[in-house]
């Protein structure tokens, strides 16, 4: 049995995750800005015979994330595994079309955004969410990591690190900075016995992506149709498709693995279109 810290844990994939794992015996910390959001999947897990808490924690603030351990330091031990699943986009750094015509430069309609109206706020908030997320909870839980065994970390990066997504270049960048760090980091990390490794997942239907994928009746968005037209599975992933995956790097079965970013999207980074 491990103590597997996870944050971002309220969300529909992360929680999900954090169920998978607590399947395989590990006690879970499920991490989150919103703690009854953590708290729900907590319960969930302790119903279903698991152990698992609810940890307030802001990744963004050390001494948030330093409370957040010392809880679970109190509750469940010492952290052998950190899951970094917390991130996402935000409007502001987000075009409005995905190519610039010599036009959109006219445009007034309100909300409308070229990559010149871009808000520099909104791009720091996009990169510190996803790789100071990242950055800050591993400086303070892998300390428990240091000389131990079967410990690893594991980040959630994106397919659109390997090639950008048009319209959405602040998360692109924010997850190809991810995906960097975890290569760095597994070498940094290598002497001292904890693996870091890293999911790409592709499109998955989350609250924050639901809007612009699918319509209110359930269809598909232009952008919704291009994604599964670029997707040769044909579909939108499912959270469960991120759990082999993560058990699997998770586990000493991996124990020669390090500094890997996996795509887990159907194939969408392995298509040319054509």
């Amino acid at each position: 049995m491990k103590t597997v810290v996870i944050t971002g844990a309220g969300g529909v994939l992360c929680g999900t995750l954090a169920k998978a794992l607590a399947k395989q015996g590990h006690q879970i910390a499920l991490l989150d800005l919103k703690k009854e959001a953590a708290d729900a999947i907590a319960n969930e897990i302790n119903a279903a015979g698991g152990k698992a808490i609810g940890v307030a924690a802001n990744v963004l603030e050390r001494e948030s994330l330093e409370a957040a351990k010392k809880e679970v330091n109190e509750k469940l031990g010492s952290c052998d595994i950190l899951v970094n699943g917390a991130g996402g986009n935000h409007p502001l750094g987000t075009t409005s079309n995905p190519f610039l015509l010599e036009e959109d430069l006219q445009n007034t309609t309100e909300g409308f955004k070229t990559f010149f109206d871009l808000d520099a706020e909104g791009i720091k908030f996009v990169f510190n969410l996803n790789f100071i997320g990242t950055l800050l909870p591993t400086q303070v839980f892998s300390k428990d990591m240091i000389g131990r065994k079967g410990c690893s970390i594991l980040n959630i990066s994106s397919m659109n690190a390997f090639t950008p997504l048009t319209k959405i270049p602040a998360y692109s960048g924010a997850k190809a900075a991810v995906s960097n760090f975890t290569q760095w980091l597994a070498v940094h990390f290598s002497k001292v016995g904890i693996r870091v490794n890293a999911l790409a997942p592709g499109f998955f239907l989350t609250d924050q992506n639901r809007a612009l994928l699918t319509t209110t009746d359930g269809n598909l968005t232009p952008r919704g149709n291009s994604i599964i037209d670029q997707t040769p599975m044909g579909r939108f992933g499912e959270p469960e498709d991120l759990i082999s995956t993560t058990l699997y790097l998770c586990d000493d079965a991996s124990s020669f693995v390090t500094g890997v970013v996996i795509p887990i999207d159907g194939g969408f980074s392995a298509y040319s279109g054509v």
